[in-house]
C-alpha cells in the first residue's frame, strides 16, 4: 500500500469514528479529589498515582508502541525509552513546580500528532515523501517534553498544595517511570510473540494505519474541545 493511500485511509478512519473518542486521560475522580485535598508528604500515594497514570495513559502507550514497533535490540529500546523518559520528566516537574501552563487541549492535540508522526515514520513516509530520515532520538525526546507538559497542565488544574509539593511530584514522577516499565514490559511481550508470527510483516502496515488513525482521533477531539471552549 502506498504511503499516501495509507495516510488517507488513516484520516478517513478517524473521521468515521468521529469525535466521540474518550478525552485524553488526566487525573480525575477520587484520585483528583485526593490530590486536591492532600497536604504534606504523601510519597506512597503519589508513587501509586504516577504508576496508575502511565499504565492507563493510552496516549503515552500508543506513542511508545510506535517508538518500539520496529526496534528489535533491547539496547535500542532502552535508548529510545530513556530519551522519552528524560523529556517527560523535565516538563512534568518544571511545568508543575514553575506553574507553566498552556491549554491542555492544544498540548493534547500535539500529543495526538506525536502518535501520527511515529506511525507515519514506521510506514516509511519520510523517506517516500521527503527523501529524508529525521533523527528519531531527537524526535522521541522532543515529544517526551510535550507528553510531560500535557500531564503538568492537568496537575496544575488540581491546584495542588504547596506543602510537600516537591517530594510529592518527585514521587509521582518515579511512579510514572515505574508504570512505564511495567506497561512497556507487557507491550514487548506481545510484540515478541507477534514478530514470531509469519504474517508480522504483512500486518505491520495495517497496524500502523490504525495507530495513525488513533492519533488523528486524538487531534480531532482535542481541537474540537479547544474551539468549543474558546467560542463559548
Amino acid at each position: 500500500m502506498r504511503t499516501g493511500a495509507i495516510v488517507a485511509t488513516a484520516a478517513l478512519t478517524a473521521s468515521l469514528l468521529g469525535t466521540e473518542a474518550a478525552l485524553a486521560h488526566g487525573v480525575t475522580g477520587g484520585d483528583a479529589a485526593f490530590m486536591s485535598a492532600a497536604a504534606g508528604w504523601n510519597i506512597g500515594p503519589y508513587l501509586y498515582l504516577g504508576a496508575k497514570h502511565m499504565v492507563t495513559g493510552y496516549d503515552h502507550l500508543l506513542f511508545l508502541l510506535g517508538v518500539i514497533f520496529f526496534l528489535y535490540r533491547m539496547k535500542d529500546v532502552a535508548l529510545y525509552v530513556t530519551m522519552f523518559s528524560i523529556g517527560h520528566s523535565i516538563t512534568l516537574l518544571t511545568g508543575v513546580l514553575s506553574h507553566i501552563w498552556l491549554s491542555p487541549y492544544l498540548v493534547d492535540a500535539i500529543i495526538g500528532f506525536s502518535v501520527v508522526y511515529k506511525a507515519f515514520d514506521n510506514l516509511g513516509g519520510f523517506r517516500t515523501w521527503f527523501g529524508v530520515e529525521p533523527d528519531q532520538r531527537l524526535a522521541v525526546f522532543g515529544f517526551g517534553l510535550v507528553h510531560g507538559f500535557g500531564l503538568a497542565t492537568k496537575l496544575q488544574d488540581l491546584q495542588l498544595s504547596a506543602d510537600g509539593l516537591v517530594p510529592n511530584m518527585l514521587a509521582f514522577n518515579v511512579g510514572v517511570e515505574l508504570g512505564q516499565i511495567t506497561a512497556l514490559g507487557a507491550i514487548l511481550l506481545v510484540m515478541s510473540w507477534w514478530r514470531s508470527w509469519p504474517l508480522f510483516q504483512r500486518t505491520a502496515a495495517a497496524a500502523n494505519v490504525l495507530l495513525m488513525a488513533a492519533g488523528f482521533i486524538l487531534i480531532e477531539y482535542q481541537l474540537v474541545g479547544y474551539f468549543t471552549e474558546t467560542t463559548s
